[in-house]
This record gives C-alpha cells, structure tokens and sequence, in this order.
C-alpha cells in the first residue's frame, strides 16, 4: 500500500510517519497492494477550538474511496483515531462484499438448481402426455 503524508503549515516528523506506517500494516494487510492512502495533518487557527490538531485520511481502493477525519488537542491522538476509523471503514466494505458475493451466489445456485431439472436430458427423454382428443358432438337423431 501507498502511503502519502502531508502537513500542511505543520511539519511532518520523521516520527509521525513511522507511527502512520506502524499504525496502517493492520489495515495494509485487508486492502490491495495497489492502495493509495493520503494523510493530511494540519492544525487549526481557531483559538476557541479546544481540539485543533487535525488529522484527515483518503483511502483510495479499486472501486470505492473512503475518508476519515479526526480532531483532538494533541496530533499524536488525532493520528491514531483516523487509522483506528479507517480501519472499521475497510472491515466493514470488506464484509458488506464478502455478503454480496455469497448472497450472488446463493441466488445462483438456487437458480441453477431449479432450472437444471427441467431443461437437462432427463426432461427431453420423457415423453409428452398425449394430447386430449375434443370430443365430437352429434346431433342427436
């Protein structure tokens, strides 16, 4: 999995990526090799905001994109709480894929089963009901 790390006016320590990189082999392991993650770490300008280092994540995957955003007075913490977001995101694509595929196969094999017995050989080989002969009405004499 990719990852890409950017601060904006906050500098990236050497630190924060190892923590992001520890943080992600957990969900690095249910994704695709191919994954793109960006990390956006910045800080609020706020004064009244109490929670103002933020931390924002893209996780960019083969048909769906998933975001994150997490803010708390400490970057450390704000970092933590987006990966631990990102990863219920992706567990809970992964189940909601893991269910349609069964459910696509359920249905198929339901599907099969039903129409197999009717259109195989054993259907063909039996002959048809012979057909009712209308009767004849007579006039009577």
């Amino acid at each position: 999995m990719e990852i890409e790390v950017k601060g904006r006016n906050v500098p990236v320590s050497e630190a924060i990526r190892a923590r992001l990189e520890r943080r992600l082999e957990k969900v690095a392991r249910q994704v695709s090799p191919l994954a793109r993650v960006e990390f956006e770490l910045f800080q609020e300008r706020n004064p009244s905001v109490a929670a103002s280092e933020v931390a924002e994540a893209t996780l960019h995957l083969k048909g769906v994109t998933l975001r994150a955003r997490e803010r708390s007075p400490d970057m450390q913490r704000s970092v933590n709480m987006v990966v631990d977001e990102l990863a219920r995101q992706v567990k809970r694509h992964r189940d909601k894929r893991r269910h349609r595929r069964e459910q696509r196969a359920a249905a198929g094999a339901t599907t099969g089963a039903t129409t197999g017995a009717t259109t195989g050989a054993a259907a063909r080989a039996t002959p048809a009901p012979p057909a009712a002969t209308p009767a004849i009405e007579q006039p009577l004499p």
